[in-house]
């Protein structure tokens, strides 16, 4: 309906293709450029992917360090709320400066972006531990790497899937920010040619691109949750079952 309306104003009030393309006329540009834009778009995928991994890895990781060293959590996590107040954007061009214009500065803006989402999340997510089940592990001795490896890791499992989700999203605005800044090829660079050129309607097939595969990644880590979190649920279900 939306695209139907969109077509019937561009052709109703004659806007001109460079101010507003028509839907037909972004789908025949994004055909006829679909070996350039595949080109683009793997580059922006896989820097995508590198970013985020290594960003949500970190983020993890910074949130159970923190968890697990209430000194460290008081002495850092201001300061990690603080980092967030400074856009990435404007960190992007000192990157470039300070590591040059290969792949280093491009997988730090994406691993900026991620990694907070991931650390807040999963921090949350340790925070709502089950308090009975909590004092009751303590209660009976249980090691304080046993309760987290037993009991708050994996109850902060779909908090930290939360934050993966965000992250996933994150990442692709990450690379193309990344790659507006400095780059051979990626969506961003190729949307940063065709602005030069006013060519909007390659600019929206590179907008569509962005947003599928920012879907994409979203539902990829939906799928993973599904599997993790229901998977683990089950094993611990019939474990309970074998015991009784």
């Amino acid at each position: 309906m939306f695209l139907t309306a969109w077509e019937a104003a561009v052709r109703f009030f004659g806007i001109e293709a460079w101010i507003l393309p028509s839907p037909s006329v972004i789908a025949q540009e994004a055909s006829s450029s679909a070996s350039s834009l595949w080109m683009h778009t793997l580059s922006t995928l896989q820097l995508t992917l590198i970013g985020f991994a290594i960003g949500s890895t970190f983020g993890l990781l910074v949130a159970c360090a923190l968890h697990l060293v209430p000194l460290l959590k008081s002495a850092l996590y201001p300061l990690l709320i603080l980092s967030q107040n400074v856009p990435t954007i404007a960190l992007a061009p000192l990157l470039m400066i300070w590591f040059g214009f290969g792949l280093l500065p491009k997988i730090i803006v994406i691993t900026l972006v991620c990694f907070f989402p991931v650390a807040v999340s999963t921090m949350d997510g340790f925070a709502q531990t089950d308090r009975t089940m909590l004092n009751y592990m303590r209660m009976i001795g249980a090691k304080r790497t046993q309760i987290f490896r037993k009991l708050e890791f994996p109850h902060a499992l779909p908090s930290m899937f939360s934050g993966l989700r965000i992250a996933a999203t994150y990442s692709v605005m990450g690379a193309v920010i990344a790659e507006w800044i400095g780059a051979q090829k990626g969506i961003g660079y190729y949307m940063i040619l065709q602005k030069s050129a006013f060519r909007t309607d390659r600019i929206f097939a590179a907008i569509i691109i962005i947003v599928v595969l920012s879907l994409l990644l979203f539902l990829l880590v939906t799928l993973i949750e599904r599997l993790v979190v229901r998977g683990g649920r089950r094993g611990a279900s019939s474990e309970g079952g074998e015991s009784r």
